[in-house]
């Protein structure tokens, strides 16, 4: 049955440890657990998208990860706008991660491919509006 959640669900939200011992969410923790990832790599540029009613706070405060324990950002423009695409119009973000990684913040990939670190000040992004063009 494990296998089959793990397989079945579109969004990729849970994977088994290495040994299949054990099955975990791969983000969107609310609580305090040891999510067993390890720093990756970054590209330069990853995307977040959020609902016009959050820009003027993001763009002062940074992202924060509100009640998570991360912040989420996504690989592609597309992936970014569906996510927040349900709270309204969506604004998109284009954040500097390679800065930010070699800056000294940690970054991590699970097996959804969705990029997670703990804050992005609000010095590393930038309010995109040519992704509305394509």
């Amino acid at each position: 049955m494990l296998e089959e959640i793990v397989q079945s669900d579109g969004k990729q939200r849970y994977s088994f440890n290495e040994d299949r011992t054990k099955i975990r969410a791969n983000q969107g923790h609310s609580v305090q657990v040891d999510v067993e990832l390890s720093p990756a790599k970054p590209p330069e540029i990853l995307y977040h998208g959020t609902a016009q009613q959050f820009a003027a706070s993001i763009e002062a405060q940074g992202l924060l990860p509100e009640g998570r324990l991360y912040v989420h950002l996504s690989p592609n423009v597309e992936t970014a706008e569906k996510v927040d695409r349900r709270h309204g119009e969506p604004v998109i973000y284009l954040v500097d991660v390679g800065q930010m990684h070699r800056d000294g913040h940690p970054f991590y990939l699970p097996a959804n491919g969705v990029w997670l670190t703990k804050a992005v000040p609000a010095r590393y992004l930038k309010k995109s509006e040519k992704w509305k063009e394509n």
